[in-house]
């Protein structure tokens, strides 16, 4: 086939620019983006690849989608369709153009409840078809774990499965018809029948023999082709066929598929067996009963989830469990639990748990869902890398297969967490097989090739699930005959001839250690930060983004937080994703600190840290921005706002030197025209209100009430406590910190505050003012440091600034060891309150109550991602409030949402979640924020004045 110029762009992994009259031409038609932040975003999926495109384009509809081809045949230049890019095998990428159908083409065009089908455009969300086919009591069978990024176009691609695939098949299992247009620009409707396209008809009637007897040959046989699906006997089903060819063939725009009733009351059973070897070679005995789904795990990975969230639900004894859905008969709700019981007596397994509850069973699934992002770290905490990502055998086959399959990982002395499909034979693994280094990729490529010989001893295929793409391409000729190698070029040649969609994946394959992103970064050491989790090395923190997209998810009905602002734009430059592409090619020496690329592609990241605890990767977005921004301007005049909000402690502690100064200040600002003056001067935005400053600071009222407790700090007793008033609580607004004297008082300890002002540089830090930061937490730790190794616990105000000593002082300041002292003594005052040993005795909340009080509550951002919230959930609930919780951001975030041109997505970050959620509230109801950003974003758009958690609890009624 022709190509070898399109390879050659693909080994290098970068595109030439298009030709003029080519952009022109696109301009004209479409919505494209050429510029080199844009092409470095869709330059990699989930997958270990990179590969550089010319432009980006985003349809908004099928005939823009045949205009773009048309113009991509006319010049010559290759075309990859893309969802979500959440893509593992490199299937998503590739040079020229990225079609990206996440955009706009991503509606649900019809259900119909009486075929049960429904019929969308590429780039809806699977979940989202999941919701609007609930009130028709259907659902789509394929639920695979990126279901709540994963777009339709995308599962269509790679043939996605999902834990249910075992009852619901495939996505080829569940397609209908698909509304396509191929290489050579011929637009038609696939399903049944082989007449659409010239030739198919007599490709297939001569190769009947080799379709029937290497192709198809059990449920998870991804790699290839599935041209079984042409066979006669088999429907002669064009569509099917189609499904899984990764957009090598054609460009779907459409299509139709199957939906299936919604399982009626699941009963779960999870099965502990010894080791997870032999509960793989319990599937075939526990096959026969139909369960719903069978899924597969060890306790490898279940201490990765045990250590990443605190606790885990009971499992059965064992080191290898089967987690099994089984269902219930039409009319019948007792069949589902004999069909459980059914299913123990089959097994072979040392232990069993019969889960009836929904809600428990949920809780267990979640420890799955968890692992397979958690998976992404070994358990030393290195990175696993996808690639060999999920290979599958006979299930029969199953069980010697991970036996072998575990003494290769043992041989190369790499390591993984194995889970996956066990009732289709499929394996999901990641493994920290070397790759940060050029040296590291004959290593790479020997496991591969052995790994895939290996799969194809056990009749198995090396891809169940995720597809070949770049990754696993060029190791079909370990599973495959020569014979069906040509075949399938013969099968791509009738659809593509020119070989333009998706190059260098399935047919004609790129090497799979061509265009590999990682060995080619360079070694960056943290200059602000530490980056101790990562070596030291700020590239090997950027990379830890592999591309798994759970921060294009919507997350906030399960109580995530990320990403907030790319749910305001929906534009990949404002997700932690494409923020972390940009990042990892600057480390490739592409880009450099002060690159325009970087600092749009870093200017709307709120600075949140909600990446740091949602993403399963770890990454931290919020920590690589402060770093590169304190690299871009080290030794530079900054930017006006770094001075006005980077110091706002500094001005703050000026102006309420003297009360009256404040009172005049704040009078003063009031005048609209002085303050856009100011503002404009300032480089903050026109349309926000000035923070007022407090002509009562904290610490002189704290003098003037509570002198004597002031005096020194001693090692005992435990009811001593520091309170630790910011500088927000100390200059801006010290409601809250008066308030928490005044609850710990009521709750027996003895409130002490620093000897004198104590700032974290939070605003520094925010702003990439990194050595100023490091200077206020020295003094900071010459303050606090004696307490906190005296074992007395400091009790933060304001959110941000505990998150601070909890998380970023360590990385500011590693080597001091008074910093890990200071964060391990610092609390919240839900966490001291709920503290089993520090907490108060039981008689005081017997003794208060909130019962009939309704609270909406905002967790700060910045306390979601490092202490967490359910301290104060179960400390509101124990007391007896109705809490109604917010997920994400309130869109103030700090200095974010004052700053020019950050105004619009700040209202727009609010209007996620924070500002409906206020509005449908019940009457009476009490905002609650310990944020002084939250508190300030509400006041400041809905005219809502919020509460901190200590004053709602002074109001707390007194039995």
């Amino acid at each position: 086939m022709d190509g070898a110029p399109v390879l050659d762009s693909v080994t290098e992994g970068e595109s030439a620019a298009l030709p003029p009259e080519t952009l022109e031409a696109l301009r004209q038609v479409i919505e494209v983006d050429d510029t080199l932040r844009r092409r470095v975003e869709y330059s990699s999926d989930a997958s270990n690849y990179r590969v550089q495109p010319a432009a980006v384009v985003f349809p908004r509809n099928a005939s823009e989608v045949e205009d773009v081809l048309a113009i991509a045949r006319k010049a010559g230049i290759p075309v990859t369709s893309r969802g979500a890019g959440t893509s593992v095998a490199g299937n998503a990428i590739g040079p020229g153009l990225v079609i990206d159908f996440s955009r706009h083409m991503n509606k649900i065009l019809d259900i119909n409840p009486e075929a049960c089908t429904a019929r969308v455009q590429p780039g809806v969300i699977m979940s989202d078809l999941q919701v609007a086919c609930a009130p028709f009591g259907l659902w789509f069978g394929p639920d695979p774990s990126t279901k709540n990024r994963a777009t339709l176009g995308g599962m269509i691609g790679n043939n996605a499965c999902g834990p249910h695939a075992l009852t619901y098949g495939r996505t080829s299992d569940n397609t209908v018809s698909l509304d396509v247009i191929d290489g050579r620009g011929r637009r038609f409707i696939a399903g049944r029948g082989l007449d659409q396209v010239p030739g198919l008809t007599d490709l297939v009637s001569t190769h009947l023999s080799l379709l029937r007897t290497e192709l198809g040959r059990f449920t998870r046989q991804e790699s290839g082709y599935s041209l079984e699906h042409l066979l006669p006997e088999k429907g002669s089903d064009l569509a099917k066929a189609l499904v899984g060819s990764e957009g090598t063939c054609v460009t779907v725009v459409e299509a139709t598929v199957t939906l299936k009733p919604l399982p009626t009351r699941p009963v779960l059973v999870v099965l502990g067996y010894p080791t997870m070897v032999a509960a793989a070679s319990d599937v075939v005995n526990l096959l026969p009963v139909e369960p719903l789904a069978l899924e597969g795990m060890d306790s490898r990975l279940v201490d990765v989830v045990r250590r990443a969230v605190g606790t885990v639900p009971e499992l059965p004894g064992g080191d290898g469990w089967l987690f099994c859905e089984v269902g219930e008969d039409e009319g019948d709700p007792r069949s589902a639990v004999e069909r459980a019981a059914d299913l123990v007596a089959a097994s072979a397994c040392v232990d069993h748990r019969v889960v009836e509850d929904a809600s428990e069973a949920a809780a267990l699934w979640r420890i799955r869902a968890d692992g397979v992002g958690l998976a992404g770290r070994t358990p030393a905490g290195n990175q696993a890398w996808p690639g060999w990502e999920d290979a599958a055998v006979p299930p029969a086959n199953l069980g010697p297969y991970l036996t072998d399959f575990e003494a290769l990982m043992a041989k190369y002395g790499i390591e993984g967490l194995p889970y996956g499909h066990f009732g289709d034979g499929c394996v999901h693994v990641r493994m920290d097989v070397p790759l940060s280094e050029e040296g590291d990729i004959p290593v790479f490529k020997a496991f591969m090739e052995e790994a895939a010989a290996l799969v194809g001893r056990y009749g198995g295929s090396i891809s169940g699930e995720h597809g070949d793409g770049r990754a696993r391409g060029a190791l079909l000729p370990h599973m495959y005959s020569s014979e069906a190698i040509e075949l399938f070029e013969q099968f791509k040649g009738l659809f593509d001839p020119d070989n333009l969609l998706n190059p260098g994946v399935l047919v004609d394959p790129a090497p799979i250690t061509s265009a590999l992103r990682r060995p080619h970064a360079k070694s960056i050491p943290g200059r602000g930060f530490s980056f101790r989790e990562d070596g030291g090395d700020f590239t090997a923190a950027v990379h830890r983004c592999v591309g798994v997209g759970k921060c294009r998810a919507n997350n906030f009905a399960t109580g995530g937080f990320m990403c907030p602002s790319y749910q305001a734009t929906k534009d990949e430059k404002d997700v932690t994703r494409g923020r972390a592409r940009v990042l990892q090619d600057l480390t490739r020496g592409a880009l450099d600190w002060d690159s325009a690329a970087v600092e749009d592609s870093l200017d709307l990241c709120l600075s949140c840290k909600a990446c740091g605890r949602d993403c399963p990767a770890g990454v931290d977005m919020s920590m690589y921005k402060s770093e590169a921004t304190y690299r871009k301007y080290k030794g530079r005049l900054r930017p006006m706002n770094h001075y006005v909000l980077g110091w706002l402690p500094r001005w703050a502690r000026l102006v309420t030197t003297i009360p009256v100064a404040a009172t005049l200040a704040n009078s003063a600002l009031k005048i609209a025209p002085l303050r856009k003056a100011v503002f404009a001067v300032a480089g903050l935005d026109t349309r926000r209100q000035m923070t007022a400053f407090t002509n009562r600071r904290f610490s002189r009222w704290f003098k003037k009430n509570e002198p004597s407790r002031r005096a020194p700090v001693s090692p005992a007793p435990v009811k001593n406590v520091i309170l630790w008033a910011d500088s927000f609580s100390e200059y801006l607004d010290p409601t809250a910190a008066e308030a928490m004297v005044e609850v710990l008082q009521g709750a027996g300890y003895t409130v002490r505050i620093p000897s004198s002002q104590a700032c974290c540089g939070l605003t520094w830090i925010s702003t990439g003012q990194l050595d100023g930061a490091k200077q206020h937490l020295r003094r900071l730790l010459d303050i606090l440091g004696p307490a906190a190794e005296a074992g007395v616990p400091i009790i933060g105000v304001e959110p941000s600034c505990t998150a601070v000593l909890r998380s970023d002082l360590e990385q500011l300041l590693p080597d001091d060891s008074r910093s890990a002292a200071v964060s391990s003594m610092t609390m919240t005052l839900a966490e001291l309150l709920g503290d089993p040993d520090l907490g108060p005795e039981p008689s005081w909340f017997e003794e208060r109550s909130l019962e009939g009080t309704k609270i909406v509550a905002q967790p700060h951002c910045h306390q979601h991602a490092v202490m967490g919230y359910e301290r104060d959930l179960t400390l509101l609930r124990r007391l007896g409030a109705e809490v109604t919780p917010v997920s994400g951001c309130c869109g103030l975030a700090g200095n974010f949402g004052m700053e020019k041109g950050h105004y619009d997505v700040s209202v727009a970050v609010a209007n996620n979640e924070l500002l409906p959620t206020l509005a449908q509230a019940a009457p009476g109801s009490i905002y609650l924020a310990d944020g002084y950003s939250c508190r300030t974003q509400v006041q400041q758009l809905a005219d809502v004045e919020g509460v901190a958690l200590p004053s709602l609890l002074l109001k707390a009624h007194i039995s």
